[in-house]
C-alpha cells in the first residue's frame, strides 16, 4: 500500500484518480492518509466543505499549510498536489539561520518545508502545475522551473516532467499542464533511473513515456547542469534569455539535466465535447442564452480593433483574434477557467449550440471535461457558478489515472 497525502487537494481530483487506479487494479494500491485543502481569499472554504463531505474529516486539515506543524502530517510515501504557480525566487534573510527562505504565500516553499523536515522523506512526489512553470519569469526564463529543481536534488531527488495537453492522450479538455515525478535516492526507481540512461527514460522508459507515450524521435534536446547554490540559481538562471531552456519532457539526476521536444504518441479514441453532454430536456432554462444577449457574445467573442480609454483618461490601440462561436461540439473543449459560470456574456465561456439554441455548460459538464463523477461537487449552499470556479482550478483526472496506475506496478 503507497501511504499518500494530498496538498492543495481542491475537490480531490488527485484522490478520485488514485482510488479509481486501486479499483481498476483491484487492490488498494493507494491509501491517502492525509489531506489538505484551505483557500485564503474566501470565508466559506467551499473545496473543502465538498471534499469533506465526500471522505470525512478525520484525516483532513482545512488550515493553510504554511501554518501546518509538519509532525502533525503523517509519514508517507507519496507526495501529491497541484499547487499555485507563483514566483519562485528565493529571498535572503539575516534573521534567520539558515540562510535562505522562500518569499511568504509562495506555497512551493512549503512543499519544500515538508520534505526537507521529514526525516522519513516521501520516496516519490506527483505534482501538477500550470506548464508555464517552465518559462517563467519573464526576464530570467526558467528561473523559477530552475529553483524547484535545485530544492529537490539537493533533497535527493531525481525528476522527470512531461508538458501534457490532456486532448492528445483521448481526454475531452485542450488542458495544458505540467506534471513531474519526484524519486527519493532511497527508492527503487531512483536506483534503476540511475542504471539508465536520462534520455532513454525521458523518451522510453521512464513512468511518464510508459503511461503517456510519446516519439522516440527528437527534433530538439538539451543537456544542461544546474550549477551553484540556489542564491545563485535565483539569482542568475536565464538572464538574457528569451526562451526557456527547459523543453516539455525532461529529466533531472544529480544536478545533470535532459530536456527534449517530444510529439504525443496516441491512437485510441478522443472525447469530444459532445460526447460528454447531457441531455438538451435536463438542463435548467437559465443556461440557455437569452436572444437579446447573443449579439454582446458575439461581439466579445470576435475580432477586434478599437481604441479604449483607460480610467484615467489615457487612449490606447486594442486589438484581439476572434474565437470560434458557438465552441464546436466534434472537437475536444477549450481550457475550463475559473470564470465558466454566471449568465453575464464573456470571450471564455464555453457556448455550445443545441436544438434549443445556444447555452452555457452546466456544472456536471464540467466535472465531465475533468473526468469526475456527475455531481462531484454539489452541495447545499454551493451554487452553479461557484462549482464552475471549482472545476476551473482542478486538473484532468485521466492523466492520474495513467500515471498512478504505472507507478503503482512498477513499485509494487
Amino acid at each position: 500500500m503507497i501511504r499518500t497525502i494530498e496538498l492543495f487537494a481542491g475537490v480531490g481530483g488527485f484522490r478520485v484518480g488514485l482510488e479509481r487506479i486501486n479499483k481498476k487494479l483491484g487492490s488498494a494500491a493507494y491509501k491517502v492518509a492525509w489531506s489538505n485543502q484551505w483557500e485564503p481569499s474566501t470565508k466559506t472554504q467551499h473545496a473543502s466543505l465538498i471534499y469533506e463531505s465526500l471522505w470525512g474529516k478525520d484525516d483532513h486539515c482545512n488550515k493553510s499549510i504554511e501554518e501546518v506543524d509538519v509532525k502533525d502530517i503523517p509519514d508517507h510515501d507519496l507526495l501529491v498536489g497541484g499547487f499555485p504557480c507563483q514566483d519562485y525566487s528565493v529571498a535572503t534573510t539575516l534573521k534567520n539561520s539558515k540562510g535562505l527562505l522562500g518569499k511568504k504565500g509562495v506555497l512551493w516553499w512549503s512543499i519544500h518545508r515538508i520534505l526537507s523536515e521529514k526525516k522519513k522523506k516521501p520516496k516519490y512526489l506527483f505534482l501538477e502545475n500550470v506548464d508555464r512553470l517552465l518559462k517563467s519569469p519573464s526576464n530570467q526564463r526558467g528561473r523559477d522551473f530552475a529553483v524547484m529543481l535545485k530544492c529537490l536534488d539537493e533533497l535527493g531527488y531525481a525528476v522527470e516532467w512531461r508538458v501534457i495537453n490532456a486532448s492528445d492522450y483521448g481526454f475531452p479538455q485542450r488542458r495544458r499542464r505540467v506534471f513531474f515525478l519526484g524519486y527519493h535516492k532511497t527508492s527503487d526507481l531512483y536506483k534503476k533511473l540511475k542504471s539508465n540512461p536520462l534520455s532513454d527514460w525521458a523518451l522510453s522508459d521512464g513512468i511518464l513515456a510508459e503511461s503517456l507515450p510519446v516519439s522516440a524521435t527528437v527534433s530538439q534536446e538539451n543537456i544542461l547542469t544546474i550549477e551553484g547554490d540556489l542564491q545563485h540559481i535565483s539569482d542568475t538562471f536565464g538572464k538574457g534569455r528569451t526562451v526557456s531552456q527547459f523543453m516539455n519532457t525532461g529529466i533531472m539526476l544529480d544536478g545533470q539535466i535532459y530536456t527534449a521536444k517530444t510529439i504525443p504518441q496516441y491512437e485510441g479514441y478522443k472525447t469530444v465535447l459532445k460526447d460528454i453532454l447531457i441531455d438538451d430536456k435536463d438542463v435548467p432554462k437559465e443556461f440557455y442564452i437569452d436572444e437579446q444577449d447573443i449579439d454582446k457574445w458575439s461581439y466579445l467573442k470576435g475580432a477586434k480593433k478599437e481604441v479604449r480609454k483607460t480610467s484615467n483618461g489615457y487612449e490606447y490601440n486594442y486589438a484581439e483574434g476572434s474565437m470560434i462561436f458557438p465552441d464546436p461540439l466534434t472537437e475536444p473543449s477549450r481550457t475550463i477557467i475559473t470564470g465558466e459560470g454566471g449568465k453575464s456574456p464573456s470571450r471564455f465561456k464555453h457556448i455550445i449550440p443545441t436544438n434549443k439554441g445556444l447555452r452555457r455548460l452546466t456544472p456536471l459538464e464540467l466535472e465531465r471535461l475533468n473526468m469526475f463523477p456527475d455531481n462531484h461537487t454539489q452541495l447545499e449552499g454551493i451554487s452553479d457558478t461557484k462549482r464552475a470556479f471549482l472545476m476551473g482550478n482542478a486538473l484532468v483526472i485521466g492523466i492520474v489515472e495513467r500515471v498512478g496506475e504505472v507507478l503503482a506496478k512498477r513499485i509494487s
